[in-house]
């Protein structure tokens, strides 16, 4: 009989432990929950000003080259026109 009481003593303990283990357990992930969203929100920010720099790069390379030798702006003439071809495609596409 004191033996059942025993192990029975010891069940509840380890019982209480692991409910001790799990709220926690609960508790710290809820945490890493909201610092894993607080994390995405930053990274899509992060993103979005890597593409604006990129963007705001490749316009300074751009001037520089207009500010360049001859062969320079014949390139960046070249590379204007493409992209004008490539508007004038896309506004067909969208009319037809």
């Amino acid at each position: 009989m004191n033996n059942t009481l025993e192990a029975i003593h010891l069940l509840e303990v380890k019982l209480k432990d692991l409910l001790i283990r799990y709220e926690f357990l609960l508790e710290e992930n809820e945490v890493l929950l909201k610092q894993n969203g607080e994390l995405q929100i930053l990274l899509s920010e992060k993103k979005e000003q890597l593409k604006d720099q990129k963007k705001q790069f490749d316009l300074l390379k751009v001037a520089k080259t207009m500010e360049g030798s001859n062969e320079d702006s014949r390139n960046t003439k070249l590379k204007i026109n493409a992209l004008i071809r490539e508007i004038d495609k896309c506004i067909l596409l969208l009319n037809s």
